[in-house]
């Protein structure tokens, strides 16, 4: 069996639309603090009046995308573990409108975050269009920079946005 990886990096990936980060636990050994957030306001000009009858799709799509990086973590040997008490509260944007969620992985890969980040931005965004049945939309195939992503949602806000 393997030594578990101790990382002592952070990973953001943060943008006025949504936020992956991975940070290092201070008091654990390898295991990381996934926080993770979509700000529904920010989304609502493309959302609103555009789904069917279900939760905002950009909140159900960062939950979707959660449980998307728990079956990832098991599935690489890392353990996810649901955990209230975990401090995000130095990565959640202070402005309303922010739904989060948290996780604690134990034992990832190495190179885990990296690839994480990417699925978590590219199916985030592929689960709240395929939520939005009337707006056909071609999203970008490789991770955008954070500033470029928001600018291309920016621009879909500006096209297809409704008074809200």
């Amino acid at each position: 069996m393997s030594t578990p990886f101790e990382f002592t990096k952070t990973y953001k990936y943060k943008n006025e639309f949504m936020y992956f980060v991975l940070t290092p636990d201070k008091n654990r050994k390898s295991v990381l603090l996934y926080c993770s957030g979509v700000n529904l306001s920010r989304f609502l000009p493309i959302t609103k009046g555009r789904h069917r009858p279900m939760s905002n799709p950009a909140m159900r799509g960062l939950q979707l995308v959660n449980l998307g990086v728990r079956a990832l973590a098991l599935s690489s040997g890392a353990i996810p573990k649901a955990d209230r008490g975990i401090d995000c509260r130095d990565i959640i944007p202070i402005m309303d409108g922010w739904y989060s969620e948290r996780l604690l992985i134990e034992n990832a890969p190495e190179s885990w975050p990296d690839e994480l980040i990417n699925y978590c931005v590219i199916n985030l965004l592929k689960k709240i269009f395929n939520a939005i049945y009337v707006l056909k939309v071609e999203l970008p195939d490789t991770l955008l920079s954070p500033d470029e992503l928001q600018k291309f949602i920016d621009d879909l806000c500006i096209k297809y946005g409704r008074q809200v």
